[in-house]
């Protein structure tokens, strides 16, 4: 199973029902609200869905939120819910039409989850290992969750699948020198459809053998950082290819603060050797339902007064559903950054 799991924790849950007015009671009669979180990926063997509930008290049993957030059973349905996930395909005009397939989802339990806000080690959440589809022969594709509840109303969310053969990276190469520069390189990529939220970073990867061991693989890397699509510039004379820039000087910047004092002591014994690896450029692109999530919560945080209300998807119930994916792009340095590498002595580069 691959490890890239898709699924959102919920520590904004509480942030939904913290905001409040004067002339209301904090505490009101206890109401069944689910919690719903997901983020399907066509590329994913596996794709994976939180669905919980709410939990509050009354006014003559007030609770401790962080207390009771520990606790399992205060979140989690009893037992397994009647889960599922319809799919449609656009059809003549664009309309979504049922293509007959329904994923009937099931539980599991992850047991590694990290002591935080919420109830752990184990973690019982929903998932389909059925493959998802975005896009084909000029298809689109969606995404109906539909949840019944114990008392039998139903959640309901929808989604379209992001991802397509037109959203690649379009970069060949990764232009870095070792002499200070105001210069900037470029990362290029073309947008998807159904996309309007990305992130972007880079990652280079080299080996290290100190003297008598093993040679072991290192890696310096960058996020740029979760951006709706027009915070990006667009390519001169395109419609859907952006790209975003950063100094040529960050390769050795960031190589200088990884490798620090463990260098070479004389060329002709050196007590390390490093060799250049790949160079990886990876972008992940979330849909509309993503981006409004995310500036919501992004507003919620910059409101001293938390007036903003949070987005939600989800009828029938507050969170998140819909679509992401990543692609990934391996690519080589350019002449000059593996040229300045190479002349680094101090660092022990040498060629395989």
């Amino acid at each position: 199973m691959k490890t890239r799991l898709f699924f959102f924790f919920l520590l904004t849950v509480l942030a939904i029902f913290s905001a409040c007015s004067t002339d209301v009671d904090i505490y009101a009669d206890y109401k069944d609200v689910p919690i719903v979180y997901g983020l399907l990926d066509y590329r994913a063997d596996t794709n994976f869905i939180k669905i919980t509930r709410a939990f509050c008290g009354t006014n003559d049993n007030p609770i401790n939120a962080n207390e009771v957030a520990l606790i399992a059973d205060s979140s989690n349905y009893p037992g397994k819910l009647e889960a599922r996930l319809i799919e449609l395909k656009s059809g003549i005009g664009g309309i979504y039409e049922p293509t007959g397939c329904e994923f009937v989802l099931d539980t599991m339990t992850i047991h590694d989850k990290e002591a935080g806000t919420f109830y752990s080690p184990d973690q019982k959440i929903y998932y389909t290992t059925e493959q998802l589809n975005a896009r084909t022969n000029g298809s689109r594709y969606k995404y109906r969750l539909k949840v019944v509840k114990p008392d039998g109303d139903t959640v309901t969310a929808q989604t379209t699948m992001v991802g397509d053969e037109e959203f690649r990276i379009l970069s060949g190469s990764a232009n870095f020198q070792m002499e200070h520069s105001d210069k900037l390189t470029k990362i290029m990529f073309k947008a998807d459809g159904m996309a309007s939220l990305y992130d972007v970073k880079i990652q280079f990867n080299y080996g290290e053998q100190h003297a008598g061991e093993e040679m072991k693989w290192k890696h310096v890397s960058r996020s740029f950082g979760t951006k709706s699509l027009d915070r990006y510039q667009r390519v001169e004379g395109s419609e859907d290819s952006y790209y975003l820039e950063y100094s040529v000087n960050w390769l050795f910047n960031a190589l200088e603060s990884a490798i620090g004092s463990d260098t070479v002591v004389d060329g002709n014994h050196p007590n390390v050797v490093r060799h250049i690896g790949s160079f990886v450029i990876s972008i992940s692109a979330g849909g509309d339902d993503m981006s409004m999530y995310y500036s919501a919560n992004q507003a919620q945080l910059n409101s001293p007064m938390s007036l903003v209300s949070l987005y939600t998807n989800i009828d029938g119930g507050y969170g998140l559903f819909s679509s992401r994916t990543t692609i990934e792009k391996t690519v080589g340095l350019s002449y000059y950054a593996t040229r300045d590498l190479y002349a680094m002595s101090a660092w022990g580069f040498k060629e395989q």
